[in-house]
């Protein structure tokens, strides 16, 4: 009985009832929106619009790879720099907020070009192309610098005070140091709740760890500012609306080679990460399928090129309605391979729901609400997870650390990756070029394998 417990979860092709499979969908929505909303603030674009885009684009990815890989589509942090220095540049200086959204959403749209002719390339030449170019040796590691370059924003969440309508420290001066420690308290409840939850509960309960762990950390809040009058709930936007139901602001594209130039190189960044993805589902599905006896073999990695193609046409389905540029998220994996479910049912209906909430005013008031202290402590062990997850596709793939080949790929990729995060901010400065981090990770580690390849089928035959 205990090992049907652990055994229980849901596959790709499989559907909770309806109760459960809108538990589960509500959980997707709340880990995908920490980093989505995030990516809005930094950015500049609209919250409600960029959390709709994700879902809109979610659906579409869903449906357009025949629901047979599941995936949640999020803004992505690749692309944070790029359009961020693009919406604060010189050059649009002059221009409206929802001007400058509609250049950005150019380049976003025409980045998702380059996922698409990756995925074309992969299903022309087949699987094979990809993993000399991407193989485990350079999308472990990749996956390992997704999570740790964001290991920096989860502690600064978790130690975050609440600011008012105009950016400041909501709680009195005097009070900063203890509102300080009070919301490091709240992040490991939520943090230690998730982890305890996610380990100890079984059976349904099981799989809602990062419902019920944020939830613990809300209690905690509420219960502290009742105690000590030390509100770290975040106040809501001084424009947010008021009533029930309000359309997120939608804004089309135009054309600007300048917008070009600046976001779309950024998608290269997007194909190694997307491709550590499907390698991770692909693993944590079949395993699944074997705990449950299903003799069915879910071959998702074999659905690489659909899965960029996928990628891309959510970029341009995000960019034309007004949404960041995105990829698949790691942390909806982290998600799904905790609770060990799958269901593409129930990314469907997560997509739905993200695009209701971002309708409703109460809804997306009350998420926007939650302090963010509690975000911090989910996200410790999310993008923990994201990074274990990269050696999980390490050891699936039987990587040889021994090899001199290997451990300088791995090595540069997670130095120029961090070092990249910590010693620049994200940005390697670069013969006059800004690099993001991951991306220059990413170039240099294909380069290096690629190098390091030549000649290496010639002395493998010889052997």
């Amino acid at each position: 009985m205990n090992q049907n417990h652990r055994q229980i979860g849901y596959l790709p092709d499989e559907t909770p009832s309806l109760p459960k499979l809108l538990l589960y969908a509500l959980q997707q929505v709340i880990v995908m929106f920490p980093a989505t909303v995030a990516v809005a603030i930094i950015t500049g674009f609209h919250i409600s619009t960029t959390i709709f885009a994700s879902g809109l684009a979610t659906l579409c990815f869903l449906l357009i790879t025949g629901r047979k890989i599941p995936l949640y589509y999020g803004s992505s942090f690749s692309y944070v720099a790029a359009i961020a220095g693009l919406m604060s540049s010189e050059a649009l200086s002059g221009y409206a907020l929802n001007d400058k959204i509609a250049i950005a959403q150019f380049g976003i749209v025409m980045s998702g070009l380059v996922s698409i002719a990756a995925g074309l390339i992969v299903n022309r030449f087949g699987q094979e192309t990809i993993e000399k170019v991407l193989p485990a040796t350079v999308t472990g590691p990749i996956a390992m610098v997704i999570g740790l370059t964001l290991a920096g924003n989860a502690l600064k969440d978790a130690a975050s005070i609440a600011v008012d309508n105009m950016g400041s420290v909501s709680v009195a001066e005097n009070q900063i140091p203890l509102a300080s420690n009070l919301a490091w308290v709240i992040s490991l409840v939520t943090l230690i709740s998730t982890i305890m939850f996610s380990v100890y509960l079984k059976g349904f309960l099981g799989q809602l760890p990062l419902i019920l762990g944020p939830a613990v950390g809300c209690l905690a809040a509420y219960i502290i500012k009742l105690a000590s009058g030390i509100d770290l709930f975040k106040a809501l936007p001084a424009d947010s609306s008021t009533g029930i139901f309000a359309l997120p602001v939608f804004t089309l594209p135009k054309p600007t080679l300048y917008a070009v130039a600046a976001i779309m190189p950024i998608a290269i960044a997007t194909i190694p990460e997307s491709t550590a993805h499907i390698f991770q589902l692909d693993i944590y599905v079949n395993d699944l399928a074997r705990k449950k006896g299903n003799n069915k073999k879910y071959n998702i990695a074999d659905l690489l090129g659909l899965n960029l193609i996928g990628d891309g046409i959510g970029d341009m389905v995000s960019g034309f309605v007004g949404g960041p540029a995105g990829t698949n998220y790691g942390e909806n994996i982290s998600a799904m391979a905790i609770t060990r479910v799958f269901s593409v049912p129930v990314l469907i209906a997560a997509a739905i729901l993200a695009m209701v909430i971002a309708c409703f005013t109460p809804l997306i008031n009350a998420i926007y609400s939650i302090p963010t202290a509690v975000i911090g402590g989910l996200e410790i062990y999310l993008f923990g997870a994201i990074a274990a997850q990269g050696i999980a596709i390490m050891m699936e793939k039987k990587v040889d650390m021994f090899s001199a080949k290997n451990i300088a790929i791995i090595a540069t990729i997670m130095v120029i990756g961090l070092g990249g995060q910590y010693g620049f901010g994200g940005n390697i400065p670069f013969f006059g070029m800004e690099v993001p981090c991951v991306a220059g990770a990413a170039i240099f580690g294909i380069i290096m394998n690629l190098l390091l390849s030549i000649g290496g089928r010639k002395k493998q035959k010889e052997d």
